[in-house]
């Protein structure tokens, strides 16, 4: 269970569209999370990921040094 504390005017946006659509407010919340929820765990878990890279001291490589290591580089 989770309960959200919204600003006025997004109340006020999302009770108009539930009752124009005909749909409850808790379909609108949660389709809203699911499309929104992918994008950030990229955005943290990528941001976590690259402190982790700077604090380990390893030396970053380049587009082309990485395609010649896997031998895609003629």
């Amino acid at each position: 269970m989770l309960s959200v504390r919204l600003p006025e005017d997004l109340e006020i946006r999302l009770n108009a569209l539930a009752s124009q659509i005909n749909r409850t407010k808790s379909f609108y919340a949660v389709e809203a999370l699911s499309r929104h929820i992918e994008e950030l765990e990229d955005i943290y878990l990528s941001e976590k990921a690259h402190e982790k890279f700077v604090l380990s001291g390893e030396e970053a490589l380049s587009a082309d040094e990485v395609r010649k290591t896997l031998g895609l580089l003629e």
